[in-house]
């Protein structure tokens, strides 16, 4: 009978014939923060992104990846492989316990814990947002950089889950800066002490969430890059989009009245006039409005810039040691761009240069509908807006195919049963005794050697009572406290054609599925839950 290890040098095999009985794989999983789908140059931005665009040049970008529409949940998923609802980290109906503030059952293990067995060590570097400490997630190194409203402060942040006392004078310090510097410190120190060991790297950006926070000289390159204005901007990454291949959609139509997800009143009063909760057409707007709306995405687009930059110098680092060809670099956002605005932290001073840290800006409606072109809604939304990714998959080694596209659909619970096939790790079925569940993700190894479509019998999101179900190309969305909306996928992402009235049969199956597994869902967790810390909702 073939071994698992036997199957998985099989398939590097069939991957990249070139490699022969290639070594365990490391694995880098970069993740930005509130990133939008179109953002980078090789998704149809025009911001510089460099590195990233070189990876998916010499690599794969998949066009259907998705994430679970916001920050805590989208962690959970990524690095357990299960729903969040599953582990206590977000919200099902009826439920107390879950969410934010939920903490994981004993046996919802994440990568790590899976991979030391197998000589594996694992590192951390930037946002966490996951309950609990991070080596008691079973990382070696980690550096724990909570942004409390300003990234230009190490102030709350933690080393090896050790508070990191900020120097009186923290001049010079950047957030996005200091999370790349502990990730190329860790790899050097691999390299030095560890280098007979394979390793997971899970690099998490806060960039580009807000508050809009970035270095001058950054956000001077894009000051009057914006002042077109969103209407003109999303036309035109939707045509960059097109010629790069990655969509065979429409363009959603711009939802003028829709708002952020969570009223925050007294921000506008505190924001002042060049703020604005809506996307009126920008020839409406006044010219304070538009100078104060470019201000922002030039600022967005400033953080996008700098962490393309600070990826470069991990990129340099693993080439530097020798480690680049045989490293799967995995690059996505935990959601799409963000609709909010919001002041909270340490507050908006109106005087201060919008970008600097007296500052608190967020990107708001009108360009994040930029940043999701070509698809509808923003971060928490089920809507293709809300929970699609840009995802590059990157390795010489592994990866025969060179700049190419991936169409199946697929999800951040595919991250752990890709990485352990990959490496040719058996999952335990338990853990000290408590049964493990079957997870819902399946490995994309496939798909990394041929655009194929990973089987599965759907893929389920709830999120703040948004919710949906894809099925095939059919997906079933509604937000919350709204109706059922059916769209075909294969020639809609846009989901501009609501065929709910046409398509009741539809609408009825595909709804009772949904919640058949979120019933499901309810029943595995409805054992008592322990409340812990409440950490801060993003």
């Amino acid at each position: 009978m073939m071994t698992r290890l036997t199957a998985a040098v099989v398939l590097l095999l069939g991957l990249c014939p070139a490699v022969g009985a290639a070594p365990k794989p490391n694995v880098v999983f970069i993740l930005a923060d509130d990133l939008g789908y179109s953002d980078l140059g090789c998704y149809g931005g025009e911001i510089a992104t460099p590195n990233l665009d070189a990876l998916a040049k010499n690599g794969l970008r998949f066009t259907q990846f998705y994430n679970s529409t916001r920050c805590w949940p989208s962690r959970g998923a990524l690095l357990s492989g299960y729903y969040p609802q599953q582990i206590h980290r977000d919200k099902l109906p009826g439920v107390a316990g879950g969410g934010v503030g939920g903490v994981r059952q004993p046996w919802a293990r994440l990568l790590p814990d899976y991979l030391k067995p197998a000589g594996y060590r694992s590192y951390h570097s930037g946002k966490w947002h996951i309950d609990g400490k991070v080596l008691a997630g079973g990382f070696d190194r980690s550096l724990n950089v909570v942004s409390p409203g300003n990234f230009f402060t190490a102030r709350g942040s933690s080393l090896d889950d050790v508070p990191v006392k900020p120097p009186a004078d923290e001049k010079g310090y950047y957030l996005t800066v200091a999370t790349a510097d502990h990730a190329i410190e860790c790899l050097k120190d691999h390299a030095a002490n560890h280098a007979k060991a394979p390793f997971f790297h899970y690099i998490a950006f806060h960039a580009p969430h807000f508050p809009l926070h970035a270095l001058p000289e950054d956000i001077a390159k894009y000051r009057d890059k914006y002042l077109e204005g969103w209407d003109k901007m999303r036309e035109a990454r939707f045509d960059r989009q097109k010629k790069l291949g990655i969509t065979n959609t429409t363009l959603s139509a711009v939802e003028r009245d829709l708002g952020p997800p969570y009223p925050y009143p007294d921000a506008l009063k505190k924001l002042g006039a060049g703020e604005v909760d809506r996307t009126p057409p920008w020839g409406d707007l006044t010219k304070e409005q538009r100078r104060f709306q470019a201000t922002k995405m030039a600022i967005h687009a400033a953080m996008v810039d700098r962490m393309d930059r600070e990826i470069g110098r991990v990129i340099a680092q693993l080439k530097k040691m020798g480690a680049f060809d045989n490293t799967l670099i995995l690059f996505a956002s935990d959601n799409g761009a963000s609709a909010e605005i919001m002041v909270r932290d340490g507050g908006h001073d109106p005087a201060a240069e919008p970008g600097s840290e007296k500052s608190y800006l967020c990107l708001g409606p009108g360009f994040a509908s930029v940043c999701n072109a070509p698809f509808r809604r923003h971060k928490t939304w089920g809507h293709e807006g809300g929970i699609s990714t840009p995802f590059i998959a990157h390795w010489p080694a592994g990866i025969a195919a060179r700049g190419e596209l991936r169409h199946t659909p697929a999800h951040f619970i595919d991250f752990v049963p890709t990485v352990l096939d990959l490496a040719g790790v058996e999952k335990p079925k338990d853990w000290k005794g408590e049964r493990i569940p079957a997870a819902p993700g399946k490995s994309l190894a496939p798909a990394l050697a041929k655009d194929v479509t990973i089987s599965r019998d759907f893929l389920w999101w709830l999120h703040d009572d948004h919710r949906a179900i894809r099925v095939g190309d059919w997906k079933l969305v509604a937000a919350a406290g709204g109706p059922w909306e059916l769209y075909d996928l294969k020639s809609d992402r846009a989901e501009q054609h609501n065929l709910a009235a046409k398509m009741p049969e539809k609408v009825k199956e595909l709804s009772a599925l949904w919640q058949k597994q979120t019933d499901a869902f309810i029943a595995s967790v409805k054992k008592p839950v322990t409340k812990g810390k409440d950490e801060k909702d993003e």
